[in-house]
């Protein structure tokens, strides 16, 4: 890593977007849990790592919204609906979907699964050519990928509810939910597995994912609907709607108990999910490069004095937490 790099990213670190999947908070803890659910011969490379790895989860969203990369956004979103196709009809592959889309149709409804297989081929050869700092920054940035694709509305063209009278559904679902109710999430998911065919699952993720997207918007309405609009959002003494940090309009807790409530486990499932198959690609593109040796890219000392500390977490895990993340709550109460 040289010297430039460290900079731009310790200045993207220091500041938050506007919006982001999962928020900090979710994108955060499923990088980090997914370090645990490795197998023993990558896990303590990892774990020497997993600030980076922590930290680095939010780095493509930051890329999106703080340097405008005009390339950046179509890779955290596929709104099925625009293709007109069943999603077993569109292209699997990335090469024949970049002959069949130009750069306007894909800028405009995304590309995420084609992306995440390209992360893949790069992950893995960095993997193969022993490339450690590049494999911490392609996993690190992989992990985010596979976490907006796990939610729902990263796979619909209604992504925030606008054509539905819904809109802020979005980030409510994917920021303030779990903020608020993940304490309770139990993030143990068992160990990673080998994906023998790496593009039908990823798009069997998108497919999962957008199965979901009418039910979340439904479950919203019906919310809706028994509250009334004046139970939705906070109010501050002169009865005008509480905004958040970011200018959005905050959710009373009445509102988002009974709208958790109505997605019967939703958010905690696709949160693991996204753990799962962050660790599951992760190990599957060790795998596809020959298992290097991991232990041998760190200073042994390194590995040694982070000893008590991984055992502490991994054995904390193993019971459904995970610690030692610290995010600032980009919500008011």
């Amino acid at each position: 890593m040289n010297k430039k790099s460290v900079s731009v990213l310790l200045f993207l670190l220091l500041f938050f977007p506007l919006f982001q999947s999962w928020g900090t908070w979710g994108h955060h803890y499923i990088n980090r849990a997914a370090v645990f659910a490795l197998p023993e011969e990558m896990r303590a490379f990892f774990y020497n790592h997993i600030d980076f790895i922590t930290e680095e989860s939010i780095v493509p969203d930051l890329r999106k919204h703080l340097i405008a990369d005009k390339n950046e956004g179509p890779r955290h979103f596929f709104d099925v609906e625009d293709f007109n196709k069943s999603i077993d009809s569109l292209p699997q592959f990335p090469k024949e979907a970049y002959a069949l889309y130009d750069d306007k149709m894909l800028g405009k409804s995304g590309k995420l699964p084609w992306y995440i297989q390209e992360m893949m081929e790069k992950l893995t050869k960095a993997f193969k050519e022993k490339r450690k700092n590049e494999v911490l920054f392609l996993a690190g940035d992989l992990g985010h990928y596979l976490g907006d694709a796990h939610m729902p509305l990263h796979t619909s063209s209604n992504y925030d509810g606008q054509l539905t009278a819904q809109k802020g559904i979005h980030a409510f679902w994917e920021s303030q939910l779990p903020e608020k109710f993940g304490k309770d999430f139990n993030m143990y998911v068992g160990e990673a597995v080998f994906i023998k065919d790496v593009p039908a699952e990823t798009w069997n993720i998108i497919k999962n994912s957008h199965s979901l997207a009418d039910s979340l918007l439904l479950a919203d309405k019906k919310v809706r609907e028994m509250l009334g609009e004046e139970k939705l959002y906070k109010k501050n003494e002169k009865s005008e709607v509480t905004k958040n940090k970011f200018n959005q309009p905050v959710q009373t807790d009445e509102y988002a108990a009974l709208f958790y409530k109505q997605l019967n486990g939703m958010v905690e499932k696709q949160m693991r999910k996204a753990i799962k198959a962050t660790s599951s690609f992760w190990y599957t593109a060790w795998v596809n490069a020959g298992k290097p040796d991991l232990s041998s890219w760190d200073d042994a000392d390194m590995t040694a004095a982070n000893k008590k500390n991984y055992k502490r977490e991994f054995e904390s895990w193993k019971k459904g937490k995970v610690f030692n993340i610290k995010v600032d709550n980009e919500f008011p109460d």
